[in-house]
């Protein structure tokens, strides 16, 4: 490989045209009409337009992106995540095109991107699962009694709690079955739903594996993902506080089990239900790059974009398992454009000002910078606020204190929400679970006296629209007038 094509935007594709940077190979972007002159594309060797705003007209547009490539002479793609990441038509269509595919086989997407298939497999290699059911409504109907209330309805394609619905009562079912059917088919394509017990309070746990051509399998340690809203994550940490050593190894085995039995290559994650009485069950298999990887990258060091380059390369694996030595523990607040305090809406605009936290054991992952205009096209993530420390205390104030030297102005963001969740008691005690916003934070209007976010981007743009006072034989920050903001 010598050029690679990153089908993607945002952090995610900065994250991974700076991993191609350090591999010594070339990366281009691609852009949206709405992302034109975007931070990934600045970071970028190159960047190609592939279409209108919309997503269905860029970055899902398989045709566009495939053209974009050949135009480029791009010899590799990487998907990132989300978008066409684990469309199994894609990957072969890639391949198909002479490219590298840096992820896993299609058929292993194909495999995993049904759950009820990928329940299949995980029976077959001894892996726990949640008593469930498939069939049609009448035979739901009786799976759902034989199970006992509450069940969940999930949508057998695709995930982020898109085609789900919990069903606490028998005159509910028909209901939630039509309703999940028709947002599955809406959002994936196919409306295949199946039943699941519910499980009171669970945790939502998930571990990191790697795997080569060369018959290289590593599991590289667990994260808790359970601050969820909308059963989409927003905290997430490494390791997890729930887990004892022999836990965490029975899920790293359970893991690598799945993995080997799909025919895995490259880097994915197998997600699980963690009961409260510590039985485990498994959820599903994320045939990509993770949003929460850094975590994982900061605990054991492994630099998992880069390994993804190698294993696509044709290497093997650059360790093995015994060379894995996690040490301390991490956090991650994703960073969204969003108006907590008047249900989660999105916000888009001009960034006027964008301060963003540093120093030891501070990471920001970032696909914005000040002056950049955030579309509402696409996902709100801005950014991802990543801390490392000794222990979990020493992370959770170095968490608090990074929040809160994070200025974002022009757009509302959710980075006082987030103080909110880490400085909850019960997240300090590790008492989490998917449930934990809607019991602990349910409602959250914010601290209040804070300036108008206007007021604030109006300040910041005036300030860089000075004229800069700078002479050509003063180069001294100090006597800038324009751009610099403390």
């Amino acid at each position: 490989m010598r050029r690679v094509l990153v089908a993607n935007r945002g952090e995610i594709a900065v994250r991974v045209i700076r991993a191609c940077h350090e591999a010594g190979l070339e990366a281009v972007a691609v852009h949206s009409d709405a992302d034109a002159g975007a931070l990934h594309c600045r970071v970028a060797d190159r960047s190609l337009r592939i279409g209108e705003p919309s997503p269905a007209a860029s970055y899902l547009n398989a045709g566009a992106i495939l053209g974009a490539a050949r135009e480029a002479g791009a010899d590799a793609l990487h998907p990132g995540y989300g978008f066409l990441s684990e469309n199994a038509g894609f990957a072969a269509a890639v391949e198909a095109a002479g490219l590298t595919w840096i992820g896993p086989p299609p058929e292993a997407i194909r495999l995993m991107g049904s759950k009820t298939r990928a329940r299949r497999l995980a029976a077959e290699v001894g892996v726990p699962l949640i008593p469930g059911a498939t069939g049609d409504d009448t035979e739901l109907a009786h799976a759902a009694r034989r199970l006992g209330y509450p069940v969940v309805v999930k949508a057998a394609a695709g995930g982020g709690g898109r085609g789900m619905r919990v069903v606490r009562e028998g005159a509910g079912l028909a209901e939630a079955l039509e309703a999940a059917r028709r947002e599955a088919r809406g959002a994936f394509g196919d409306d295949e739903v199946y039943l699941e017990r519910w499980v009171a309070r669970p945790r939502h746990v998930e571990v990191q594996v790697l795997s080569d051509a060369h018959g290289g399998f590593l599991q590289l340690g667990e994260r808790e993902c359970s601050i969820q809203r909308r059963h989409q994550k927003v905290v997430e940490e490494a390791p997890s506080p729930a887990l004892d050593p022999g836990l965490r190894a029975r899920m790293g085995a359970a893991a690598l089990a799945i993995t080997r039995g799909c025919g895995y290559r490259g880097a994915g994650t197998v997600e699980f239900v963690l009961a409260p009485d510590g039985s485990f069950y498994f959820l599903e298999v994320n045939t990509r790059i993770q949003v929460e990887h850094a975590v994982t990258e900061c605990v054991t060091g492994v630099d998992l974009v880069r390994e993804q380059l190698r294993v696509a390369a044709g290497e093997p694996l650059g360790l093995g398992q015994g060379d894995l030595s996690p040490r301390g523990h991490a956090l991650e607040c994703r960073i969204y454009a969003e108006d907590p305090a008047a249900g989660f809406l999105p916000s888009g605009g001009l960034l006027a000002a964008w301060h963003s936290p540093s120093g030891p054991g501070v990471r920001v992952d970032a696909g914005y910078e000040a002056m950049d205009t955030v579309p509402l096209h696409y996902d709100a993530l801005l950014a991802k606020l990543v801390v490392h420390a000794p222990d979990r205390p020493a992370a959770l104030g170095r968490m608090a204190a990074a929040l809160a030297d994070f200025f974002i102005a022009g757009v509302r963001t959710n980075v006082e929400f987030l103080r909110s969740v880490v400085g909850h008691p019960a997240f300090a005690a590790g008492e989490t679970d998917t449930g934990f916003l809607e019991r602990h934070l349910d409602g959250w209007r914010g601290p209040g006296g804070e300036p108008p976010l206007e007021a604030l981007a109006a300040a910041a743009l005036a300030c860089r629209a000075r004229p800069a006072a700078r002479t050509v034989a003063d180069h001294s920050p100090w006597s800038d007038g324009g751009g610099w903001l403390p």
